[in-house]
């Protein structure tokens, strides 16, 4: 059953914006089929002839002459729908959260995107790996700290920069530390040739212990220079037997798990980077001759550091890690 047909009253205003909308090339088929319904209506026209001109049914010329008598041009236009519910809402992003604080399951290290799943039951792994990366969560990088716990942190640090920055004058500051348990391990090494005709530079797998030795070593700050001897063993003996210490030598300590404001430390990692890393002993030795060589290779070309941090001070972190297990 049709409605009854409501007159419909033209302003000029809205006449020329419909007969502009008739005449557009670029005007949608169903905002034209609108338009003629409401210029036909307000030429006196019937729904019925109005409906078989334009080509619909008459209750869709019954509908669009009521939007019109009812709210104008802006009748015309689609009404707003709601869209599909979204699937998972702010509660399960908490639930995600709330699950990261608690320990993963029973044999697992670390979380992953499909244990989160598993154990939320009704959330897919692709929106928990969505909900992640939006909230800058990686569960696979990790990143250690250590934080002093000396109650005496800063004078020490102060008083090891100062020798850095300002040592005493006609004094000789030593860094001094050692690396201990450095392996003489024997790996066959080559060229290795890949399927797609790429070479590398590699070694194998399997090695073979030829001993280790401790490295006592200790870097002059003035000229970046270094002496060093090996030991067998890292007892208090080897140690001052290193030092040959001297009765005015005055030893200046760094703080409680704050090594690396040694600058030994720095050289330890050149060290390890450009002389240990990737090669092969046959012997214990050789493994200390390989270190000796390279440390009358480093002294010729020995420079001292630059500190360059202005304030070194203890700082919690407090506020920036997340969970304590």
């Amino acid at each position: 059953m049709i409605p009854e047909a409501r007159e419909v009253h033209l302003s000029r205003k809205d006449r020329k914006v419909l007969e502009a909308c008739c005449r557009s090339p670029v005007t949608l088929q169903r905002d034209l089929k609108r338009a003629r319904i409401v210029l036909l209506a307000a030429d006196g026209r019937s729904t019925r002839s109005i409906a078989k001109e334009v080509g619909v049914q008459p209750r869709i010329v019954s509908l669009w002459r009521h939007r019109y008598a009812d709210h104008g041009l802006e009748g015309l236009q689609d009404k707003p729908r709601p869209g599909k519910q979204p699937i998972y809402t702010k509660t399960t992003d908490k639930r995600i959260l709330k699950l990261l604080d608690k320990p993963p399951p029973q044999g697992f290290a670390r979380w992953t995107g499909p244990l989160l799943a598993e154990a939320l039951g009704d959330v897919d792994v692709q929106y928990v790996w969505r909900f992640l990366r939006s909230h800058k969560i990686d569960l696979v990088a990790r990143k250690s700290w250590c934080e002093s716990n000396d109650p005496n942190f800063t004078a020490k640090a102060a008083d090891v920069v100062g020798l850095y920055v300002a040592p005493p004058a006609k004094a000789i500051v030593l860094c001094v530390d050692e690396k201990p348990s450095i392996q003489a391990l024997e790996r066959a090494q080559g060229y290795l040739k890949l399927p797609n005709g790429r070479a590398l530079t590699g070694q194998s797998h399997d090695y073979k212990r030829h001993g280790t030795t401790t490295l006592f070593a200790a870097l002059e700050v003035a000229t970046g220079k270094i002496i060093a001897t090996h030991s067998k063993r890292r007892r208090r003996v080897e140690f001052l037997d290193f030092m040959k210490a001297h009765p005015n030598v005055q030893f200046h300590f760094t703080p409680t798990s704050a090594s690396w404001l040694n600058q030994v430390e720095v050289w330890f990692s050149i060290l390890q980077g450009q002389s240990l890393s990737g090669t092969s002993f046959t012997s214990l030795k050789q493994l200390q001759e390989h270190i000796d060589a390279y440390v009358n290779a480093y002294n010729d070309r020995a420079e001292p550091f630059v500190w360059t941090k202005k304030k070194v001070r203890q700082r919690r972190f407090k506020g920036r890690r997340i969970t304590q297990l």
